[in-house]
């Protein structure tokens, strides 16, 4: 499947580049990062409030941020297994959830995106780092058992930490990927509404 934004506008990366300049492997590779990048950030928020937390959303901002309480809709803080974040694929009513860098997120309210037919319909309810960090949208991209991501370069590494950051801006932490043999985490009430720290 062809990457779905390549066709996005990413002019203040590439204009910087000067006319003639040959890059190497590295520099390329950050290119077509940073454009994609660039490109879902505007797609993102360029789009409805369903999308970026307008009226009916779940934005961030003051207010309404991070995993709410029970009770407002939001989906209490938990720990997931492969297995268990597979249940939460678009197909039900539940929650679509997506999980990058070994952190979970609930993107229901970019459901166009990550639903059935989205363009990122086959990250939900799957870990989609590796996908993310090699910008492949096809099955072939994701793992059945738990994936380290010890084999990215150093470049996928960096561009899987990006998308980290992004989702972090635009979706509801809800908790962590488990490990093998890894036991999730009892999370009180209090912990449900704390914003997570960049090692949880």
């Amino acid at each position: 499947m062809a990457w779905p934004l390549r066709n996005q506008p990413a002019a203040t990366i590439t204009e910087a580049i000067p006319n003639g300049y040959v890059m190497d492997k590295g520099a390329s590779e950050r290119l077509l990062i940073n454009q994609g990048l660039a490109a879902i950030r505007g797609n993102l928020e360029g789009q409805g409030s369903d999308e970026v937390g307008g009226a009916g959303g779940e934005g961030r901002g003051a207010g309404g941020e991070g995993v709410g309480a029970a009770g407002d809709g939001a989906m209490k803080r938990r720990d997931f297994t492969l297995q268990q974040l597979r249940q939460f694929d678009g197909e039900r009513e539940a929650p679509i959830l997506v999980a990058v860098n070994g952190k979970v997120f609930d993107v229901s309210r970019g459901r166009r995106f990550y639903g059935k037919d989205g363009p990122y319909g086959v990250f939900a309810g799957r870990d989609a780092s590796r996908g993310l960090a090699s910008f492949r949208l096809d099955r072939d991209a994701l793992r059945d058992a738990y994936d380290d991501l010890s084999d990215l370069t150093a470049v996928q590494t960096e561009s899987v930490r990006e998308w980290e950051m992004q989702f972090m801006e635009k979706y509801r932490y809800v908790g962590r990927l488990l490990r093998p043999g890894e036991e999730p985490a009892d999370y009180t009430d209090d912990e449900d509404l704390r914003e997570p720290s960049r090692d949880d």
